[in-house]
């Protein structure tokens, strides 16, 4: 009981005593990988939410566990919450008999919210080539937004390619498939 309540004093879950983790050392990793998330553009609360999702042994966590682990308020994770689901990083599920919600990350997280974008992208092109058609090609700001749309092309093809790759390598790796 001692080692649960200083872990919930260092603001890290029972989750890391359960398998013999320090949680001073999942709360720095926490920590640490949300300041890298949010140095690429992920809102802080999201990015802490998600690095403790992800560094949780069954990837899912309550309300009242995240708020405890991270040490924020109930209205923080809900928003938290809502983006990451918005941007299919993480996905809600009932536990069985109970009026709880547990949010979950996924092994194929990257790859939904890649997808998701990949569908962005569909519709960036579509306005582009239809800027093109209104700007003209042949002007300065058309010749601009052609630029743009090849772009948007190109990295569409390599996404998928890369993704029929990562497939294969992590099937290999981790023996799925």
């Amino acid at each position: 009981m001692a080692d649960s309540k200083a872990g919930a004093e260092l603001g890290v879950g029972a989750g890391a005593e359960a398998v013999g983790r320090d949680p001073e050392s999942v709360s720095r990793f926490v920590e640490h990988f949300a300041a890298q998330l949010v140095e690429a553009g992920v809102p802080r609360m999201p990015a802490r939410v998600f690095a403790a999702l992800l560094a949780s042994d069954t990837g899912a966590l309550t309300s009242v566990e995240l708020g405890e682990q991270l040490r924020i308020s109930p209205a923080a994770v809900s928003g938290a919450v809502r983006y990451l689901a918005q941007v299919h990083l993480v996905s809600r599920e009932r536990e069985p008999g109970s009026r709880r919600e547990r949010y979950r990350v996924h092994s194929e997280q990257w790859y939904e919210a890649l997808t998701n974008r990949e569908a962005i992208i569909k519709r960036w092109e579509e306005s582009l080539r239809e800027g093109v058609a209104s700007l003209g090609a042949d002007s300065p700001a058309g010749r601009r937004l052609s630029e743009t749309l090849a772009f948007f092309e190109f990295i569409e093809v390599e996404v998928e390619g890369m993704m029929d790759r990562w497939r294969a390598h992590r099937d290999k790796t981790f023996g799925r498939g």
